[in-house]
């Protein structure tokens, strides 16, 4: 049987030698470069499953090299390493393809683990899953500081989700930074020209809360003086961030579920049907299930947010 070919390139020799060894000895098919040229060449020449791509080279840069590798149709197969750990490194390599991303001195045992995982996810499809991005642009200078295994977790997560417009549900502890998740998640998408709204769900209660979220007509309810637009419409094609969304009053749950799975929703006092492309990320303190178990959450909200985006719910409820 044929090993599986591992193309590693980073400038220095040491690491290259040392990882050559391990790896040759689990069975891999190692070839190394020194630079982003030789290492672009080899990747034809030599066809690896797996590469592995030092974030800083001498002739180019790391995210330029993901990117060639990007037009070559490599950049899944590749793991970025780097002594330099940042979120927004992490999130833009994550976001130009890169499978995994590993800081600096490597953890051999963690390298192979994360080359196994290139190995299977290469053998049950060869499905892209992730969107290009042009590293260049520039993004609101919103940013998490940390280095841990557990914050790299959620800087890659970021960078595989922020582009996508399914509804997002964030569980963590008041003050873990929930809603800079939020943020920093729309300002690395598409739409982060498009408004970024906030509403404390606790902190408005009842029918303010709906004409809050969805407008209302003149005359819908006392002291609705004159017609209102929601922050649904206002939003375009922006994002909403609703915090505390288990506040929110059982029987607007049903509205804000609707909204969720059909994108409709109407104006407090008004039959006519609206529509809206916003896109939703909610957050809580509390325990979701607890609070279903308790009758203050609808079970059928719950299951939207929580089947849609399943993997970016686990991480942040185990890393928040």
């Amino acid at each position: 049987m044929q090993n599986e070919k591992v193309l590693i390139i980073d400038d220095e020799p040491s690491l290259l030698e040392s990882l050559n060894m391990f790896l040759t000895e689990r069975g891999y098919d190692v070839q190394c470069a020194l630079d982003a040229c030789d290492g672009l060449n080899k990747s034809d020449t030599f066809d690896p499953e797996v590469i592995v791509l030092d974030i800083r080279l001498p002739d180019m840069d790391g995210l330029e090299v993901l990117k060639e590798l990007k037009k070559r149709g490599k950049e899944s197969n590749t793991i970025m390493i780097t002594a330099f750990h940042d979120m927004e490194t992490t999130i833009q390599a994550i976001k130009l393809g890169a499978h995994e991303y590993i800081p600096k001195p490597i953890d051999v045992e963690e390298l192979e683990k994360a080359i196994k995982e290139v190995l299977r996810h290469s053998s049950l499809s060869s499905t892209k899953n992730v969107l290009y991005i042009d590293p260049s642009r520039e993004y609101e200078k919103e940013e998490i500081i940390g280095k841990s295994k557990a914050m790299k977790e959620i800087f890659k997560t970021i960078g595989l989700f922020s582009e996508n417009r399914v509804t997002i549900l964030i569980e963590g502890e008041t003050g873990t930074g929930k809603e800079l998740i939020a943020r920093i998640i729309h300002f690395h998408g598409l739409n982060k020209d498009e408004p970024f709204l906030a509403i404390n769900c606790c902190a408005i209660m009842g029918t303010l809360l709906e004409s809050e979220l969805f407008g209302h007509e003149k005359g819908a309810f006392t002291g609705a003086v004159s017609t209102k637009h929601g922050k649904f419409e206002l939003a375009g094609d922006g994002t909403i961030f609703l915090d505390e969304v288990t506040e929110i009053p059982f029987e607007l749950q049903a509205k804000l579920l609707r909204f969720l799975q059909e994108k409709e929703y109407k104006l407090l006092g008004s039959p006519k049907i609206k529509r809206a492309d916003v896109r939703v990320v909610a957050a809580t303190n509390t325990d979701l299930k607890q609070a279903i178990s308790m009758g203050k959450f609808r079970q059928d909200l719950f299951f939207p947010c929580y089947l849609c985006q399943n993997q970016l719910f686990m991480y942040f409820r185990k890393f928040c």
